[in-house]
């Protein structure tokens, strides 16, 4: 049953809304005043507080964040004789769900708590899915199941309890930062910096600015020392996303940093000592890359001592509902919305769709979704158009029905999504054998 705690001085108040509430089927819960409350809260566990702003002993105003500071979950309705606006404004700053006043609003008391309930509801199944898949535990951030990314994060945690240099390989959107952090927090470095710099996102000059800092006066604009990345992160970790973007001369600098430990900052002519663990990243294949003269092999093999390919989403369907679950949850949340679910055919879409952005993608698709869902589960409609095309009527749009390996590919896709991803189940159904079937999912890339 839904606890609501009602704090009002007034006891005439207290009796008429506990008498109305309790009539909701909520079971109602009284305080005179602040101190008494903070007990209640404490002793039960309280979903919605009706709360006075003026009470003997405090400001509900004040008090709201309290309560949201020490009860994150606890939806808070304040109400008062006399309202006015800076204090509503203080008021949901402070947390508060709404701000209401006594009388003229009475009529909202009823329809504003189940309101805030919905959004108690929707925080605590985010929560518990958190609590299910270690959200906050380092390698337990990362959301599957599938044997494909099993065998990445069995390496990773390998490798985490090292020193060495680590390269993430893989597809744009596969989640290789959140691999990064995993393998920092769970190394011995832990408790100091983790640093990330997208190699991208700069030119070759502004880029070494950032990693490696740059003395006073060394070019236009630099008025003051200023530290670089790998200085802040001495003696925990930096990330290097998007390595393969890095200019050669670059390349040349942070290799001297990996062998020896040391660099120079723009303008500096005394070395810079660190002790920095780098992870890298990259979606490109780095021997092309040495092939055509755009990355440098000695680079590379120091840089890639231990290297891990993270797996592509659509190697990794048995993934697919529990991520969307998981994304579900936390939009629905921010959007005060009671989706639930999401219906089989939207389901299956996802399953068959090539996830060309992977992990990013599915939570985009996902954000769009809720967004366009006013009822309590997601359906095909809601889905972007390439999407809807995946249904078992419609083949996808990179595969020619006239190209035989395509559309077997495309069959055993769909049986094994009918099966639930029995292997057995669908050998059987195909009229094949198993060690056939296996020999088929290996050459299409199929888990």
């Amino acid at each position: 049953m839904k606890k609501v705690l009602i704090i009002d001085d007034e006891e005439k108040l207290r009796t008429l809304l506990t008498r109305i509430i309790s009539l909701e089927g909520f079971e109602v819960l009284q305080a005179p005043d602040l101190k008494s409350a903070i007990k209640k809260l404490e002793q039960n566990e309280v979903d919605v507080v009706l709360c006075d702003v003026k009470l003997p002993d405090g400001n509900g105003v004040d008090f709201s964040k309290k309560i949201k500071e020490k009860f994150p979950l606890v939806e808070i309705i304040l109400m008062t004789a006399y309202g006015n606006i800076p204090d509503g404004v203080q008021a949901i700053k402070n947390g508060a769900f709404d701000y209401i006043t006594k009388g003229d609003d009475n009529n909202k008391i009823i329809p504003l708590m189940y309101r805030a309930l919905e959004k108690v509801e929707l925080a605590k199944r985010v929560q518990q899915l958190e609590k299910q898949l270690g959200e906050r535990h380092s390698f337990a951030k990362i959301i599957g199941k599938s044997k494909a990314i099993q065998e990445a994060i069995d390496l990773a945690k390998m490798v985490a309890e090292t020193d060495a240099s680590v390269l993430l390989t893989g597809e744009t959107g596969t989640g290789k930062e959140i691999f990064a952090q995993a393998i920092h927090q769970e190394s011995k470095r832990a408790k100091k910096n983790f640093v990330a710099i997208n190699c991208s996102a700069f030119s070759k000059d502004l880029l070494e600015s950032e990693m490696f800092g740059h003395k006073a006066g060394a070019f236009t604009g630099a008025t003051k020392d200023q530290k670089g990345l790998f200085e802040e992160a001495n003696h925990g970790t930096i990330f290097l996303d998007e390595l393969g973007e890095m200019a050669l001369d670059l390349q040349a600098k942070l290799l001297r940093v990996l062998e020896s430990g040391e660099f120079f900052k723009v303008g500096e002519t005394k070395p810079t000592k660190v002790d920095v663990r780098v992870i890298a990243a990259t979606n490109r294949d780095l021997l092309e890359e040495i092939k055509k003269g755009t990355f440098r092999e000695d680079l590379y093999y120091r840089i890639s001592v231990f290297q891990i390919m993270l797996p592509q989403l659509r190697n990794r369907v048995a993934d697919i509902e529990l991520l969307a679950s998981y994304f579900l949850a936390i939009f629905s949340t921010k959007t005060n919305k009671k989706i639930k679910s999401i219906s089989p055919d939207a389901l299956e879409a996802m399953k068959l769709h090539p996830w060309p952005g992977n992990i990013r993608e599915l939570k985009n698709a996902i954000e769009r979704a809720v967004i366009l869902t006013s009822g309590d589960q997601i359906v095909l409609d809601a889905m972007p158009l390439e999407m809807r095309r995946n249904t078992a009527k419609d083949t996808r749009p990179f595969m020619s029905a006239f190209e035989l390996a395509s559309a077997e590919k495309l069959h055993i896709q769909k049986v094994l999504n009918y099966t639930n991803g029995n292997k057995t189940k669908t050998a059987e159904l195909l009229g094949i054998a198993l060690t056939t079937l296996y020999r088929k999912l290996s050459e299409f890339g199929i888990e």
